[in-house]
């Protein structure tokens, strides 16, 4: 497709992953000795331009999707000191797992090819699910929602930020009822805050932002 490097990985420190993280890649050795002593893994300007896309974007739009920071421009600055020029990301999100994306970058001074963008689109979506799945046997399986139907509400109006009292009024329950169905979803993700409750919620999908921050 004209690029010159690639990287399939999740978002995580390379330097403390865990096994089950994935990442492949032919950039620079020197490129990622540099990333991976400055834990960019899960702080990198690409990374965090990622969780905000739900397409592919080039690298020079990432300015238009997040503020950036001086430590962010260097890193961008360092990418192309070791001969990483312009790219391409096409972000990877699965309910309940670490995202990850999928990059192609042209060498530091190459033309970027843009008529290739769109099958650079498809290529990177699949080639990250074909990673992901081989890794799936060496991997907990994803689990399905914990929770009941009830409690997922009771979480959801949680974290909506409605008391106890104020859900069991919207939900036409009783207090105690609420505060059981909180109680008994806090013990199913094993946590002790409402505000833990509500970020394990998210991660494995059994709520989502838009739920949350109804218009």
């Amino acid at each position: 497709m004209g690029f010159r490097y690639f990287a399939v990985a999740h978002h995580v420190d390379f330097a403390t992953a865990p096994d089950l993280a994935i990442r492949l890649h032919n950039y620079p050795a020197c490129w990622e000795a540099w990333f991976d002593a400055r834990h960019l893994g899960r702080f990198d300007p690409i990374h965090r331009a990622s969780h905000v896309a739900s397409v592919g974007f080039q690298w020079s739009q990432v300015p238009n999707l997040i503020r950036m920071t001086t430590g962010d421009r260097q890193v961008l600055s360092e990418a192309r000191r070791f001969g990483i020029g312009e790219g391409f990301t096409i972000p990877a999100h699965v309910p309940g797992e670490y995202n990850g994306s999928c990059s192609f970058a042209v060498a530091s001074g190459d033309d970027f090819p843009e008529h290739h963008v769109l099958i650079a689109q498809l290529v990177g979506g699949l080639a990250f699910e074909t990673a992901r799945r081989l890794s799936l046997p060496s991997r907990a399986p994803t689990p399905t929602s914990p929770l009941t139907d009830r409690q997922r509400d009771c979480v959801l109006w949680a974290a909506r930020g409605k008391t106890d009292w104020e859900i069991a009024r919207i939900l036409g329950v009783s207090h105690e009822t609420v505060i059981q169905h909180l109680k008994h979803a806090r013990e199913r993700y094993g946590v002790q805050k409402r505000a833990h409750l509500a970020v394990m919620a998210l991660f494995d999908g059994s709520i989502c932002f838009s739920d949350i921050f109804i218009r």
